[in-house]
């Protein structure tokens, strides 16, 4: 009796695990929302719809006709707001609107992988400009959001590097909010206001095959190297109450840079044929193969922004490594 007893118990339990865990997949809706900008820094995420990985993923961990539906915005500002008012699930965007994203929220907003570490190059079509202090009052600036975004940080860090601390804001009004696309038109145009643009790839290398058109300062040079420029992140309530969806999103973006890795002539045939960006294949594949890009869900060299940020008061708590914005499950990664 004292046999069958146990057996029974260890069925019971059997029995309510499988029903804990059935209880858990119903209550995870079957639709994940995600924003992205244009820009091969989005890579991963161009070949995450094309092949189908997250659902894929999803479905391997018990969640199939998952519905994943990607929507492209210029603005990080705006991806941002659309996360917080809950009209998203994931955000893929640079890593400073996430830790603006996590300093607003006290927290609630973190990381649930890194992106692409490639350079974020300033070009502007203004001969007299050399470096950063060569701009004038009548020379425009494109970023993508002012202040906050991936390309205004790191030209704060650059004028504070130069000038001295309490400098960042040294070119605040020469900065106008573009996207990437529109603001490429612009500085290609003689005749728009926008001579200049802090620009992410593909965009720069057209851009710089334009005559008249130079680089003047890369974000390598202002952070000491490559550092990781793109991120997803998400709510710490919509992780909690989605473990699949986490789990399947981690390990499609993990599914894509071993495909980078593997094949990135294939790669960067998706990113085109999904895009039209004006680029060639063998161009991107310079861009994905080069020594300094990192196309890792590992964040390297991120405190970097985290410790500025911070600094200069654009959020209030201060993160004491990069794990106190990256959800627990990439913490037992080589990650900085």
């Amino acid at each position: 009796m004292r046999i069958f007893s146990r057996w029974t118990a260890a069925l019971a339990m059997l029995a309510g695990a499988a029903t804990a865990g059935a209880e858990a997949v119903a209550a995870e809706i079957a639709e994940l929302r995600i924003s992205r900008q244009p820009s091969i820094l989005y890579i991963q995420t161009i070949l995450m719809e094309e092949g189908k990985l997250i659902e894929k993923q999803a479905a391997s961990l018990g969640l199939p006709d998952l519905q994943v539906k990607f929507l492209t915005l210029t603005s990080g500002g705006v991806s941002v707001d659309s996360l917080l008012a809950n009209q998203l699930d994931v955000v893929t965007s640079g890593v400073t609107n996430m830790l603006l994203a996590w300093g607003k929220t006290n927290g609630q907003a973190k990381s649930i992988g890194a992106l692409v570490g490639m350079p974020l190059i300033l070009v502007t079509r203004n001969p007299d400009v050399k470096t950063i202090s060569d701009f004038g009052a009548k020379d425009r600036i494109a970023v993508p959001t002012l202040k906050v975004s991936q390309q205004a940080t790191i030209l704060g860090m650059a004028l504070e590097q130069m000038y001295g601390p309490g400098q960042n804001g040294k070119l605040d009004s020469n900065q106008v909010q573009l996207g990437h696309p529109d603001a490429t038109a612009a500085v290609l145009n003689p005749k728009h206001e926008v001579n200049s643009h802090f620009s992410a790839p593909p965009f720069y290398t057209v851009a710089l095959k334009t005559s008249g058109v130079h680089a003047v300062l890369n974000s390598n040079d202002v952070l000491g190297g490559p550092a990781t420029i793109t991120c997803a992140f998400a709510l710490q309530s919509f992780v909690d109450a989605n473990p699949i969806k986490t789990k399947a999103f981690i390990a499609a973006l993990d599914e894509a840079n071993a495909m980078i890795a593997k094949d990135p002539k294939r790669a960067a045939e998706i990113y085109l044929a999904a895009t039209k960006e004006k680029v060639s294949v063998e161009e991107l594949v310079a861009m994905l193969t080069d020594k300094g890009s990192i196309l890792s869900a590992t964040p390297h060299h991120t405190m970097a922004y985290a410790e500025y940020m911070q600094r200069i008061g654009l959020f209030k708590p201060k993160a004491a490594s990069w794990k106190d914005y990256f959800i627990p499950a990439l913490h037992g990664r080589d990650g900085s």
